[in-house]
């Protein structure tokens, strides 16, 4: 089975061979019994499908068929024309001779009427069946998709699955486009089996009369009977091919095989057997009918008494079970159990009944939408790679009001007025409102909830109108941010480490577990994504691992070290537009006490100041941080590396959102100008 591809391939370009190269008598024998036989193979496996795409190369195969089968076609005429009455193509003799007792005039009616089955019957319904469910198939091709994505973001899937299903209905809609096209092929083959066959009659009659000098009569029945017999040959394997087109593209989905699924659906209702065998006894013996139409009636009976015997032990058991209590055994005695049990959903959001319709992609809600892109959003900005984040309703939470979990922890949560709209105040128009007064929950600004008709009054007073669903987007989006170091954790990393490694495997191998532990380098991703820097150029960041990791193991100076690796990433951000750098700059004497005061508290180094002091160093910084956002500036603090880790873990405890850089951070080509100076 190793080189079947290149044997198949071969046998495709043989068939073309077959229509130019002569071939004995017995090698069309052959042939023809060979395409009897695949086509026969074809129809059962329709039958035995449960979905289309189990053969989803059929519509390939019908082309392959097809094409054989006028192979053979071209290759019998040439031989039936030539070899006149010695023609030995048993199997064409014995579908004229035996199948028609010789008689050419019943064959041709016969390949006539079988032709008219396949071309105006099975074939145009195929056909139209095949067209219908191409374009059902593309139409819902995106409402699927959002499906998939519901389910992804809800939790009910995994990535594995979520991708596994999208294939699956691209491959649906492949498949449905390609049999549209393929049927058509049916349709085509039909056409020329007449034609074929009339010519060869006429070109039979021709050779006979006037090359081999026969009476019209004994040429019309060496050559018509022989060209019938043909047809048949041909026709009767392309009906199977056309029938199996035609249960295939009509197939729907199903648990079981066609035949199960007809034995099952057909003798469900044992009513309908009853009814049929009383009819049939009736006509059987009380009209002129024979009465053989009893005997099949009560054949129905006997089957209708068989079926409601089975049924009726089915139906008490699944009584039994909806009447039986249930178990009382010991619970949480499986893994299974346990595992329903555990918190796995890195994030999850609950909201309250009201929010629902927000949710609810049938109602036009695109919530979980707007989820999916904020993953996606994370995963560019910060190269973070958050777990699908489940939604559930409920009944504790007020009705508009949402609850933002990681880790099974409430992080956030907010109340949204679905009706309504979001006015949000910048910070910079002095007009109140005519509404609902509130808190923008993404950044803490003043806002109002409005009716949808203030919305062109409030956007000209200068605030910034959001509807509901974007309030949610953006607060999810914040949090998930602030809180983006809880996020990775171990099944984050791995995808992350799967991912670098389809890509760099010598690069994981060389400092995965070979210099650094994961856990070390999970801590040092954590303690970037902590401080806001992105971890997507994991590449660089490896490489700066393997650089250092072999000096040290300390999670601190290694994270140090790789933002000075990343540190136009980092500084780019903060410049102004005079592409400079603004920031607040801690004097020597002051750095020197800081230094002297860091202290390990856990597994942490964190500055351990006199509270006083502490108070006068926070205070006197949040007035020099103050001055330097009023010129417009970014709020910035630049220190020296030794201490910049431990002051920025300092000053995110009292001041959140401040940025905090060393001198060694700064690239060559880029600017500072320090605005203010911090003394004791």
């Amino acid at each position: 089975m190793k080189n079947i591809d290149v044997g198949v391939s071969l046998l495709i370009v043989a068939i073309v061979l077959l229509m130019i190269l002569p071939i004995p008598d017995y090698m069309l024998d052959l042939f023809q019994i060979l395409n009897i036989s695949l086509s026969m193979i074809l129809l059962f496996s329709t039958l035995y499908i449960r979905n289309a795409l189990e053969i989803s190369s059929f519509p390939t195969l019908l082309l392959i068929m097809t094409l054989f089968r006028l192979a053979l076609n071209i290759t019998s005429t040439r031989l039936i024309l030539i070899e006149g009455k010695n023609f030995g193509g048993r199997v064409i003799r014995t579908f004229g001779e035996f199948v028609v007792k010789g008689d050419y005039i019943v064959g041709l009616i016969i390949f006539i009427i079988i032709v008219i089955i396949q071309f105006i019957v099975i074939t145009r319904g195929a056909e139209r069946i095949a067209e219908v469910a191409a374009r059902f198939t593309l139409d819902a091709m995106p409402g699927k998709q959002m499906s998939v994505d519901a389910d992804l973001n809800a939790g009910l899937i995994t990535e594995e699955e979520a991708r596994r299903r999208r294939e699956e209905i691209r491959r649906e809609a492949d498949f449905y486009g390609a049999m549209d096209g393929a049927s058509k092929f049916v349709r085509g083959d039909a056409i020329a089996s007449i034609i074929i066959t009339f010519v060869n009659i006429i070109g039979g009659l021709i050779i006979g009369v006037m090359k081999h000098k026969l009476s019209i009569g004994e040429a019309a029945q060496v050559y018509t009977l022989l060209t019938v017999g043909d047809g048949l040959v041909t026709q009767i394997p392309a009906l199977m091919v056309s029938t199996a087109t035609g249960v295939i593209v009509s197939r729907a989905a199903s648990k079981e095989n066609f035949g199960r699924d007809v034995i099952t659906e057909l003798g469900k209702e044992t009513k309908v057997l009853y009814l049929t065998g009383g009819v049939l006894i009736f006509l059987g013996i009380f009209t002129p009918l024979p009465f053989t139409t009893a005997i099949v009636g009560s054949l129905f009976l006997i089957a209708a008494w068989y079926a409601s015997r089975g049924a009726a032990p089915a139906e008490a058991l699944a009584a039994a079970e909806e009447a039986a209590p249930p178990p009382t055994g010991p619970v949480l005695s499986s893994p299974e159990e346990v595992a329903e049990v555990i918190e796995a959903d890195t994030v999850e959001v609950e909201i309250g009944y009201g929010l629902i319709p927000l949710a609810d992609p049938s109602q036009g809600g695109d919530l979980l939408e707007r989820i999916t892109m904020v993953r996606k959003q994370l995963a560019f900005e910060l190269g973070l790679i958050v777990s699908p984040i489940r939604v559930r309703d409920s009944i504790l939470l007020k009705p508009n009001e949402y609850v933002i979990k990681i880790r099974g922890a409430e992080v956030a949560r907010y109340e949204l007025l679905p009706n309504r709209l979001l006015a949000i105040n910048p910070g910079v128009v002095q007009e109140k409102l005519p509404g609902i007064p509130a808190k923008e929950p993404a950044f803490g600004l003043e806002a109002f909830w409005i009716d949808e008709s203030r919305k062109e009054e409030a956007q000209r007073l200068g605030y910034t109108v959001v509807d509901p669903p974007t309030v949610f987007a953006t607060h999810l989006t914040e949090v998930l941010k602030r809180h983006a170091h809880e996020l990775l954790g171990a099944r984050e990393f791995d995808l992350l480490l799967e991912g670098l490694r389809q890509r760099m495997p010598k690069l994981v191998d060389d400092l995965i577990p070979n210099i650094l532990r994961e856990s070390d380098v999970r801590k040092v991703l954590q303690n970037l994504l902590k401080e806001g820097v992105s971890i997507r150029s994991l590449p660089l960041i490896f490489e700066t691992l393997i650089e250092y990791g072999e000096k040290s193991k300390d999670t601190d100076y290694l994270t140090e070290r790789v933002r000075r690796a990343l540190r136009r990433q980092i500084i780019g951000p903060l410049k102004a537009e005079d592409g400079k750098i603004h920031a607040i700059a801690i004097d020597t004497e002051l750095e020197k006490k800081i230094s002297e005061s860091i202290t390990e508290e856990g597994e942490e180094r964190v500055i351990a100041m006199n509270p006083d002091v502490l108070r006068n160093f926070m205070d006197k910084l949040s007035k020099e941080l103050e001055n330097l956002m009023k010129k417009g500036y970014t709020p910035t603090i630049i220190t020296s590396g030794e201490i910049r880790l431990y002051v920025s873990r300092l000053v995110s405890r009292f001041i959140p959102g401040v940025t905090v850089v060393s001198y060694e951070e700064i690239p060559d080509d880029v600017s500072v100008q320090i605005e203010g100076v911090v003394r004791l």
